[in-house]
């Protein structure tokens, strides 16, 4: 937790500095306000001041002295508050960012490794928890130690004096009581703790995963079993918080019972001291006073190092997010002047913690302006393979060449600059469709957005109301499948890149659409390379070059005709989805 205090500025310590000031000046008030009542209490002891109304005067002084104390206690309450809730608001701000800023670079590696719920959590609900806990810390941390400290000086001072030194044992009692209660508080609940952050991981993946799957859930008719599977999250989740809040509604009623019964204690040593020392009732007022103020403080700090522990684990959690390093980092090369080649030289990959590779040994090469296909059976590793050109991930083995450049030597922006990459999923943020186009390119004029929408056969957006305006919805969920994918093609194209991947990126066209794009690359992008990974041999039937893979082995090299005669898996693949009349075409 601190760590997170690098991200302080210069102008906050100072803020904070300040805020500590003011702390000492409302210890001070608080201080005070019991030697006033002492004060009060001697002008109407007659055998101390004389005749009480030679004393009305001093006693008004007084009087108005304690107001002061009262309203300076309040004002500076208010300021510290405020101060320091702009302080730790602002710094969680910058933190959030920071948190934002580094998922954001992270690789595909990194976001397995926290998984998608888990870092929702750290970013949301620790920041919250982390913000609460500097908060208390703020204003309760430096206000009770000084209190608790300033308040037993003036104790022992006070009962030295008047010979009432059990009046100190009361205190010492109470701050037993109040550490035997803290202490059994802290035990029972604080390790429920770090469960409690791991469980809201749960109950957020679980939440998540069902309101993406909605549809199929209800296709299926599986709402009960998300119901129970949500149920047994969820019953753990409350189980700990009841757990929890049954424990700390202890707190209350404890220190209620110990601040009474301290008030009962000091009443009765009082009332029994009077019997030989008149002058301890006059100690009644400010003694009881001091003693709450004792008490109040040693609540407060065991209420501290209670919520300490959530605090610190909610920072650990943050601070392994902002100390990650990515896998992924820039390059240094130079720039190449070829343009649009890919060479795949011996590459092998394993995803992290798997004890296969996904890909063993692929080498191939790509030239300018040439289309290359995959095919293979499901798993057979066509998306792991062109994922790593844009270097989503690492070749665990091998290298892969960009324009003759080891793509592990470009700086990610002027890699990922040469690269137009549509997914297997067509993803759309929520903002107009120009926004969405613009995405792939923000300087992109209207001439080149309207030549991407119609090479991707995407000019249905002009018949929409707004046309390119029209708002898309989070995710895309007022388009079609179709739509999501032509618009995830435009942006691709908009950017005019060497190379364009397309990550079965055609699964959602019927056949005449996906006829009319491949066409129009060919036309109109002739000197661009094309990257394809399909599922249908209609899609890759014209490729320059068809690898098929196959258990993340290349098993076919080749065009389409000579895969037909020269390779088993492909003719099974294109046999099961086309005519032998077709085939030949």
């Amino acid at each position: 937790m601190i760590k997170i205090l690098k991200y302080f500025k210069a102008k906050e310590w100072l803020l904070l500095l300040f805020v500590f000031a003011v702390v000492c000046l409302q210890v001070w008030c608080s201080i005070s306000l019991p030697k006033s009542t002492l004060k009060v209490s001697d002008y109407f002891n007659i055998y101390k001041s004389g005749p009480l109304k030679d004393n009305w005067h001093n006693i008004l002084l007084t009087c108005l002295e304690m107001v002061g104390y009262s309203f300076g206690i309040i004002i500076c309450s208010i300021i510290v508050n405020f101060i320091s809730s702009f302080i730790i608001t602002s710094l969680m701000a910058r933190v959030r960012s920071k948190i934002f800023e580094k998922v954001t670079s992270f690789s595909a590696k990194e976001i397995s490794k926290f998984s998608l719920p888990s870092l929702i959590t750290r970013t949301t609900n620790d920041i919250t928890q982390l913000q609460q806990v500097l908060n208390s810390f703020i204003s309760l941390g430096f206000n009770a130690p000084l209190t608790a400290i300033l308040a037993i000086i003036n104790i022992v001072k006070l009962t030295s004096n008047n010979k009432a030194t059990a009046l100190t044992w009361v205190n010492v009692a109470s701050v037993l009581a109040i550490t035997l209660v803290i202490a059994i508080i802290v035990s029972t609940a604080v390790p429920r703790f770090k469960i409690l952050q791991r469980t809201t991981d749960n109950l957020n993946k679980v939440t998540r995963e069902n309101l993406t799957g909605l549809k199929v859930i209800h296709a299926v008719g599986a709402e009960k079993t998300q119901e129970d599977k949500f149920d047994a999250v969820n019953t753990k989740f409350s189980g700990i918080e009841k757990f929890i809040g049954k424990v700390m509604s202890i707190i209350e009623p404890s220190m209620t019972m110990i601040m009474q019964g301290t008030s009962l204690a000091i009443i009765w040593i009082i009332g029994y001291l009077a019997k030989t020392n008149y002058d301890v009732i006059a100690l009644m007022g400010a003694f009881t006073q001091y003693s709450i103020f004792i008490i109040t403080a040693f609540t407060s700090l065991s209420m501290i190092f209670m919520f300490l522990p959530r605090g610190i684990i909610s920072g650990k959690r943050i601070n392994e997010i902002l100390d990650t390093r990515t896998s992924i980092l820039d390059g240094k090369g130079k720039l190449s002047a070829q343009k649009g080649t890919v060479d795949f030289i011996n590459v092998s990959f394993k995803y992290p913690g798997a004890n296969t590779e996904a890909l063993k040994n692929i080498s191939f090469k790509v030239s300018t302006g040439q289309t290359i296909a995959f095919i293979g059976p499901t798993g057979s590793g066509k998306s792991t393979l062109i994922n790593l050109i844009p270097r989503f991930y690492d070749c665990t083995d091998g290298e892969i060449l960009v324009d003759g450049i080891n793509v592990k030597d470009y700086p990610l922006i002027e890699l990922h600059n040469k690269i137009g990459y549509v997914s297997q999923k067509g993803i759309l943020f929520s903002g107009t469709i120009l926004d969405n186009i613009k995405y792939g390119n923000e300087n992109a004029n209207n001439d080149e957005i309207e030549h991407a929408l119609k090479i991707s056969c995407a000019e249905f957006v002009y018949n929409l109301d707004g046309g390119l305006n029209y708002h898309i919805a989070r995710g895309g969920t007022n388009v079609s499948g179709g739509q999501k994918q032509r618009l995830s093609i435009a942006r691709a194209l908009v950017n005019n890149p060497e190379i364009l991947i397309f990550d079965d990126s055609f699964s959602a066209l019927d056949y005449k659409t996906d006829k009319s794009i491949r066409e129009n690359l060919s036309k109109e992008f002739k000197e661009t390379t094309k990257i394809i990974v399909a599922q249908r041999v209609g899609t890759i039937i014209n490729a320059d070059i068809i690898i098929v893979l196959d258990e993340g082995k290349i098993v076919g090299i080749g065009k389409h005709k000579e895969l037909l005669k020269n390779c088993k898996l492909y003719n099974e693949i294109a046999l099961s989805q086309l005519s032998k009349e077709e085939l030949e075409k």
